[in-house]
């Protein structure tokens, strides 16, 4: 399995020669100085960052949402939209007060009913917001301007739930569009964050606009992680949508485009040797990959031939195929919870022991009552840090003697399939690979990964009732070495079911010109505090 290359030879001088001038809409070249151009990691199809975890329609929330807490670079929740909140003695209700002169981006003012409504819709599809949603009595506005959370029983890391970093994010909308059906796509983008999106600019597969929203009155704190003064510098944000790196890494030479998220690997020693661009890493704590297997229908709803697939799994050839031989960027990881965070314990499973391998595999799966059902798997052929994983499962599982089909398109139509539950043959599928953020991952309340609610959950609908028994008693723990037992106890468990198999944990690296400055480092490629020297 090879990496993408650059296509037939040509440099990147040569293609940046190529570039046709980026089209502008109501932008003039007296104004290209006020405008960020960014390069996402990939399509943008989706605009509902609360119907859909995929990062790059949570990196667009960023831009036009805000929240009511959100984390610094230690992981605590900050206030952000909230000037401060109340506990009763009881731990049942919370308060939280919104700061003064909060609006949207159609002119309305933020109340407390648009935050009660946001947050009730954000917990029927978040993993921590569904364990929250377990024991919320009411979402409520006390007033115009005080969010009231009645719960049954107290639940200590509420704030943590609000604030977490990574999808979904518990963005605030208008309480008309926060009524839209959880399982439904809100149809109108309004917020209240720094950036207003510009609807009609939106072109799926080409180009999303936003305009710096006057009406936003950043905090005073600096910003730090999604807390902190959001300053927008840039009057306009532009994405372009380049599914061809070596096109990207081009524009980047010419100065056509200011940052692109994520170059490829290959691209990124020809980029670091020009004086104009910097190559940095602005999240430190990096990524999983993963594979998400379907647990609704044939073949995966049977567990052994899921644990036959787990032991043929070999993580090194998925990371050297998406992120190279430099292993200072990537290091195999055998734990659901990252590895180098407090609950990333390794080899607690008979799955992730060796050996391991593809006869072992084998042998697993002449026992496992496969009888030749078709996989699917569904593969991107624009994201070059997810793409070759599909082509290295699928001639894995043929080796393995399955009956294989590698459905290939763009990103943006395999986040629309993979919301499907229906079999193979109605348009359905058996797998599809991603990645995500360490901070998504990092303990059983955040965890998608874990999280055993089947039908309810992440997309693969995972079900079990003893992992989800075993989440309910880590958030009740009052000591750390219990809960520190309990995630041990959740992660081997997961592993043994093949709630998700976990390909290894990497670093990206991001490239901008070097008149940028001012990057405020997190999990998102965040647009505020960007400047332009």
């Amino acid at each position: 399995m090879q990496r993408r290359t650059l296509l037939g030879g040509a440099g990147l001088g040569g293609l940046a020669a190529m570039l046709p001038s980026l089209a502008a809409p109501a932008l003039g070249q007296n104004s290209r100085a006020g405008t960020l151009r960014f390069v996402p990691q990939a399509n943008l199809t989706a605009l509902d960052p609360i119907w859909t975890s995929a990062i790059v329609t949570q990196i667009h929330g960023y831009h036009v949402y805000d929240t009511l807490y959100a984390v610094n670079a230690a992981q605590r929740p900050q206030p952000q939209m909230a000037e401060g909140h109340t506990v009763s003695d009881d731990g049942h209700v919370w308060r939280i007060r919104l700061r003064e002169g909060l609006r949207f981006h159609d002119g309305e003012p933020v109340r407390a009913a648009d935050a009660a409504a946001s947050l009730e819709r954000w917990s029927k599809r978040d993993p921590f917001g569904q364990l929250l949603a377990k024991v919320v009595e009411r979402w409520a506005a006390a007033d115009d301007r005080t969010v009231e959370i009645r719960l049954t029983r107290p639940f200590p890391m509420l704030l943590d739930a609000l604030a977490k970093p990574d999808a979904n994010v518990a963005f605030i909308m208008p309480e008309r569009l926060a009524r839209t059906d959880a399982n439904a796509q809100v149809g109108e983008v309004v917020g209240s964050g720094p950036y207003r999106f510009l609807a009609d600019e939106f072109v799926a597969g080409s180009r999303a606009a936003y305009r710096r929203f006057e009406g936003y009155v950043p905090r005073q704190e600096a910003p730090e992680w999604g807390s902190g003064g959001k300053v927008a510098h840039f009057e306009r944000v532009e994405w372009h949508i380049m599914p061809d790196p070596a096109t990207a890494a081009a524009a980047l030479q010419a100065g056509e485009v200011d940052w692109i998220e994520q170059p490829l690997i290959d691209l990124q020693p020809v980029l670091k040797s020009n004086r104009n661009i910097t190559l940095d890493t602005l999240f430190p704590a990096g990524f999983m990959s993963l594979m998400r297997l379907n647990h609704l229908q044939p073949p995966f709803n049977k567990l052994k031939v899921r644990q036959a697939v787990a032991l043929a799994v070999n993580q090194s050839d998925y990371m050297a195929a998406t992120i190279g031989g430099d292993q200072s960027l990537w290091r195999e990881c055998h734990s659901l919870f990252p590895c180098g965070t407090p609950y990333g314990t390794e080899n607690l499973s008979e799955l992730s022991r060796p050996p391991r391998g593809l006869d072992r595999a084998k042998a697993a799966l002449a026992e496992s009552g496969y009888g030749g059902e078709k996989v699917v798997i569904i593969n991107p052929t624009d994201f070059p840090l997810i793409g070759p994983h599909g082509h290295i499962t699928a001639d894995l599982l043929q080796r393995l003697g399955m009956n294989v089909e590698l459905a290939e398109s763009d990103w943006g139509t395999v986040v629309q399939r993979r919301v499907s539950k229906e079999p193979v043959d109605k348009g359905g599928w058996s797998i599809f690979h991603t990645y995500g953020s360490s901070m998504a991952y990092s303990n059983p309340g955040v965890s998608s990964l874990v999280k055993g609610s089947g039908g309810t959950g992440w997309f693969g609908w995972y079900e079990s009732p003893a992992v989800e028994a075993l989440i309910q008693s880590w958030l009740e723990a009052p000591e750390e070495a219990e809960r520190k037992a309990l995630a041990d106890r959740i992660n081997k468990l997961a592993q043994d079911e093949v709630g998700t198999i976990p390909l290894g944990q990497f670093v990206a690296r991001t490239a901008y010109r070097s008149n940028l400055s001012g990057f405020v480092k997190g999990s998102m490629p965040y647009p505020w505090g960007v400047r332009r020297a």
